[in-house]
């Protein structure tokens, strides 16, 4: 069982890799009921509520037993290891779950397990400003970081280098949760630290504990603030040996710390003079359509990364975790500014660039697109392979010159009453 949220990119991939393998797959989606069977998906499920949500994965295993249960975002996480403890199917534990969903619980076992990590502080939509700021200021420091608790792909995260911008990152923060939380409900966010250095990324698989690693990612580009808008992959990262085994053994202290112990992983770090920092740890593969950057085993077409998790997930044997030989890397397209996406020119020409293997716009056009902090979505990716790592990441950057975006300004009609 698959589950997935209504927008999500990754259906498409996971569906690919069943069929492939010839796994029969079933589809809950994070949506009422009667949408559901409307849409003639198989569950309708409120994510958000697992002790609700249960029961219907228990009762549907009861009728067509389930070999696995998986989630392909984090939304999914926490109901994927209730519904998995329940059935007595192999996953993550609940704890383990919610610690890798949860910033706040995150940093605090970390920082128990002295794996390297940032001051930070709690708080809640509702504190007074002063209170937050005299905080930071003693506990936290500057340059530090707004973050909400669990929403994903630096949606809401925000840097702050003095008490003047902390007040305008936390109010346009709480502008977002209100935007995002019922009313009444608790709004916590989380001020770190800000950690400087070289941002990677791993992939990687657990299995009883062990990390395997799948790829490490160097991330060219600076994400300093004040906003973290990703945007270019490149692996083989091209980091010194000793870094790259450091930055896979944090990870794996990290991975321990939160009690994961099976299926992917998906971390982001920081490396700086003082080695490598987590800058978060999720149980879940790479998100968007990041993935097709990979391709691992022999063979023509290479085996997916939702190949290697399916086979995991299923007890099928895994015939490599090597990657390809070749470099690759995807361009997360950014959205440049607010409004109605009108038209996407120089796509052809894209593609044509030497390297490049795809160019896939994902942003419909004439509707509306939203930047980061507040937005959670690219415009599209862009995929290339070559003979090294940086032959990739100059073709990536000659593609994304040759696409040009049309974004309007809303027009926003407002009644005259």
């Amino acid at each position: 069982m698959l589950l997935l949220t209504a927008h999500t990119y990754r259906d498409g991939p996971f569906s690919e890799a069943a069929e492939r393998l010839g796994i029969e797959i079933v589809k809950a989606i994070d949506m009422p009921r009667q949408l559901a069977d409307y849409w003639d998906v198989s569950l309708g499920l409120d994510f958000d509520r697992p002790d609700a949500a249960v029961p219907p994965i228990v009762a549907y295993a009861a009728e067509q037993p389930l070999a696995a249960i998986l989630a392909v975002d984090d939304s999914g996480a926490l109901l994927a290891a209730r519904a998995s403890a329940a059935l007595g199917l192999p996953h993550n534990s609940v704890a383990a779950a919610e610690a890798a969903r949860n910033k706040y619980r995150m940093r605090q076992l970390l920082t128990q397990a002295g794996v390297a990590s940032p001051p930070f502080r709690q708080f809640t939509a509702g504190q007074e400003l002063a209170d937050v700021a005299a905080q930071v200021a003693e506990h936290v420091g500057y340059p530090c970081v707004v973050k909400p608790l669990t929403l994903s792909g630096s949606r809401g995260v925000i840097r702050a280098d003095d008490e003047h911008e902390l007040a305008m990152a936390v109010n346009r923060l709480k502008k977002l949760l209100d935007s995002l939380i019922a009313p009444g409900a608790s709004k916590p966010f989380l001020v770190e630290r800000f950690i400087p250095g070289l941002e990677v990324a791993l992939e990687g698989l657990l299995d009883n504990g062990r990390l395997h690693l799948l790829a490490l990612f160097d991330k060219p580009d600076p994400l300093d603030g004040p906003f973290f808008e990703e945007t270019i992959y490149v692996t083989p990262s091209r980091l010194a040996p000793a870094t790259q085994a450091a930055i896979v053994e944090t990870t794996a202290q990290a991975a321990a710390a939160l009690g994961l112990q099976t299926g992917p992983v998906h971390a982001e770090l920081r490396v700086n003079d003082n080695g490598p920092w987590i800058v978060e740890i999720a149980g879940r593969s790479i998100g968007g359509l990041c993935s097709r950057a990979l391709r691992f085993d022999a063979g023509d077409l290479g085996t997916s990364l939702e190949e290697l998790i399916l086979r995991q997930a299923c007890g099928l044997p895994i015939p490599s975790l090597g990657r390809e030989k070749q470099a690759s890397g995807v361009m997360m397209i950014p959205i440049p500014a607010a409004g109605l996406l009108r038209r996407v020119e120089g796509v052809t020409e894209a593609e044509a660039v030497p390297g490049v293997d795809d160019v896939t716009i994902t942003a419909r056009l004439n509707y509306r697109i939203v930047p980061l902090p507040e937005g959670d979505s690219y415009l599209g990716f862009i995929f290339a392979r070559g003979e090294t790592p940086g032959a990739v990441e100059a073709a990536l950057r000659q593609a994304f010159g040759r696409l040009r975006f049309h974004i309007d300004e809303e027009i926003r009609l407002i009644s005259k009453q």
